[in-house]
């Protein structure tokens, strides 16, 4: 019964930081990050943070795109909270022993040059009907899953408010079989 009581009590704390975590987002949404940072130093940073779940999990973050510097306007909490939540899912529902790819590369936009930060993983996919959804607070493909993980159901709508604030888009590409590709495409300026 302890045992139980941890892990429940773990998952708790989980979802209180989760929503803490989406209510400042929230709060912020509408002031525009005011500093530079090295987005890819950021996700370098990230990633290095990540790796030992990554390993426990058999799973190798492949990286491109990350090697120069690219200073952008942006709350580097957040872009770490950002990455670490699309990095997590990847090796959480991506194929064990496979890999996670993340690249930045940079991508014209309607009002000028922009990077897009995408992580991609080859596990099972997500059939189209849930894609419109998995952005929405709590929405789960497969809950019994999603908890058996240690999801929320919090961190996309987390990443979706985080790239809005930045003047970005989250975009996500996904079938069933072929594995799934989240990417934020951010103003570069």
């Amino acid at each position: 019964f302890l045992a139980i009581m941890a892990a429940e009590a773990g998952r708790m704390n989980r979802l209180v930081q989760d929503l803490l975590q989406l209510s400042r987002v929230e709060a912020q949404e509408r002031q525009r990050p005011e500093t530079r940072h090295d987005l890819a130093a950021l996700t370098r940073a990230a990633l290095a943070g990540l790796r030992p779940l990554a390993e426990t999990s058999g799973v190798m973050i492949v990286t491109e795109g990350l090697e120069g510097a690219l200073p952008i306007l942006v709350d580097p909490d957040q872009i770490t909270q950002l990455v670490t939540n699309l990095v997590e899912n990847a090796v959480k529902y991506g194929a064990p022993g496979g890999q996670v790819e993340v690249r930045l590369t940079p991508v014209p936009g309607p009002r000028g040059p922009m990077v897009r930060l995408a992580v991609t993983d080859h596990g099972e996919g997500i059939a189209p009907q849930h894609v419109p959804r998995l952005t929405e607070r709590f929405y789960r493909v497969d809950n019994h899953r999603s908890r058996e993980k240690g999801g929320t159901g919090l961190g996309l709508a987390i990443v979706k408010h985080i790239a809005q604030r930045h003047r970005g888009r989250l975009v996500i590409e996904s079938a069933p079989g072929m594995g799934s590709t989240f990417s934020v495409i951010l103003p570069t300026d």
